[in-house]
């Protein structure tokens, strides 16, 4: 018996006996210890210079959930949540000391005290009534700096009530970068002002393809919405004060045809269309030979850059068909005059051009793995279009790796290129739950096996994505992100050594239960399933 209770507190003091809390993305230490921290109307709140919002956001919460008046002080001696920033942890990280006289959180930045809010919150999901928090230190950042979720709302206009929903599960799981596909084939979803029939004509289909693809079903009415540049602001500072980056997608040069439906002229074939109420691969492409459609490109951007501050912005890329490029006499004679072998190269270039202007404005640009060149599609580009750029992608720019033999990855990441990992058979949320179940999403890895760990530091994380092809209603798109996105935010956030599936599920309960209670159509029957 002696040498049981040894063991226990050997295993108590290096922060693994904590198997009964319950907080997703497990944190990376988690040592629990005697006792419970009891908020109460007594309990006040102290904070270093710079940490206002994130108190109120503490304060609000106790008030808006139980009327609880949590009051600011500078004594924090006992019965206080005291924030403070602390310049020796790195920028997300945090450390969170509850003991039953007080709570301690402290931040390498403001980010890592609202991430650690975020735990506690979580902790409170277990009794809301008397307010609890068990007695327990953790030590915690992340493993990846992206973690992102990318909503697809180009397919579907699902509306800013519920674009702020998905922003408020993301913060709570920690994710930091929102992705937010506004513009395709099947729809233009954010104004332009200086080019307004974008949104008066290519934010409108007439009719829509449903069930799966080719079905010949329809659903026999039109749809369509757009955000003004005011709900995209509000939007942005909605994601910001939740430590969320939107990283904004203009497709180009394929995945057109709404901007083309708007504005002839900005396609290659110059034939008037209507946008499209089918969905798949679908060309015209923009003509990238015209200087008028670089104009507008940058127009746009412009206009983007106004709207969103982050850092990054995605270009697409994927899935362009040179079809129309190889039968446009024009775009032949641009390319002989310019001495441009393939169109694959044409397509480089123009991306290298829109990267460069993408970083004259202290942006960086990032895009589908497509843009390097090389062709990762054998079930739709015709062989005498199956040809490799030569020209080299610029360096500066983020590799979005979604699909293709996992070697261009790692040979990306080894060139230097910055990587989000997206393999679809993985992160693809709009893939049923047989196709890629919850275990399988949880078992994604987004470093390629066999990359040199010199070259890690060029793996920033991993994206999941919810393309809305199949998904017309909000709890469609609910029931095909929940759970999956809890095991991705794992996987962003958690190191390897401490992630456990079996855990993991344990702790998935409990969020579900609060999922249920706040309306979320999660997968029931499949949330568990291997």
């Amino acid at each position: 018996m002696k040498i049981l209770f040894v063991i226990s507190l050997l295993i108590s003091s290096f922060g693994l006996y904590a198997q009964d809390i319950s907080i997703l993305p497990k944190p990376n230490y988690i040592e629990k210890k005697q006792g419970h921290f009891y908020v109460n109307e007594q309990t006040t709140i102290s904070f270093s210079s710079g940490l206002n919002k994130e108190s109120k956001i503490i304060q609000d919460y106790f008030f808006d959930i139980a009327g609880l008046q949590v009051q600011k002080t500078s004594n924090n001696i006992s019965n206080n949540i005291s924030l403070k920033v602390n310049p020796s942890l790195n920028k997300e990280a945090y450390k969170l000391f509850i003991s039953p006289q007080k709570v301690l959180i402290e931040g390498g930045t403001n980010t890592g005290v609202f991430y650690a809010w975020q735990s506690i919150k979580q902790l409170l999901l277990e009794d809301n009534s008397t307010f609890s928090l068990p007695a327990l230190i953790i030590k915690d950042e992340p493993r990846f700096k992206w973690r992102q979720y990318m909503l697809d709302e180009a397919r579907y206009f699902h509306g800013e009530k519920f674009v702020k929903k998905i922003l408020d599960q993301m913060a709570l799981l920690k994710m930091n970068k929102f992705h937010w596909h506004l513009t395709d084939d099947a729809g233009w979803r954010i104004e332009i002002k200086k080019y307004p029939l974008l949104t008066t004509i290519g934010g409108f289909r007439k009719d829509t393809e449903v069930e799966t693809w080719k079905s010949g079903k329809t659903a026999g009415e039109p749809h369509g919405g757009f955000y003004t540049q005011e709900q995209i602001k509000r939007i942005v500072a909605y994601a910001n004060d939740r430590h969320i980056s939107i990283i904004p997608e203009f497709e180009m040069p394929g995945h057109a045809s709404a901007a083309i439906a708007s504005y002839t002229w900005l396609g290659t074939a110059g034939v008037p269309i209507e946008v499209p109420a089918k969905f798949g691969r679908l060309y015209d492409n923009f003509d990238v030979t015209n200087p008028k459609v670089i104009k507008f490109f940058k127009d746009v951007l412009l206009e983007m850059f106004e709207m969103f501050p982050s850092e990054v912005i995605h270009i697409g890329g994927d899935e362009v068909g040179y079809k129309v490029w190889e039968e446009s006499d024009h775009v032949q004679k641009y390319m002989k005059d310019h001495g441009i072998k393939t169109p694959a190269d044409l397509q480089v270039i123009f991306t290298n051009k829109m990267s460069k202007f993408i970083e004259s404005h202290g942006r960086r640009m990032m895009g589908w793995n497509e843009i390097l060149g090389k062709n990762i599609h054998t079930d739709f580009v015709e062989k005498k279009h199956d040809r490799q750029a030569e020209t080299e992608l610029a360096k500066n720019t983020i590799v979005h790796f979604w699909k293709g033999d996992i070697d261009l990855a790692r040979d990306a990441a080894q060139q230097g290129y910055g990587i989000v990992n997206s393999l679809h058979e993985f992160a693809y949320l709009d893939y049923g739950y047989t196709t890629t179940s919850l275990e399988k999403a949880y078992r994604f890895d987004p470093v390629p096996a066999g990359l040199e760990e010199k070259y890690h530091k060029n793996i920033y994380g991993l994206g999941t994505q919810m393309w809305s092809e199949w998904t017309p209603k909000n709890a469609d798109v609910e029931f095909q992100t929940f759970p999956r996105i809890a095991a991705h935010a794992e996987t962003g956030w958690t190191q390897v050594e401490n992630k456990d599936f079996i855990e993991f599920k344990k702790s998935l309960k409990k969020m579900q239960e609060y999922w249920q209670s706040v309306g979320i159509n999660y997968a029931k029957k499949t949330a568990g399933t291997h």
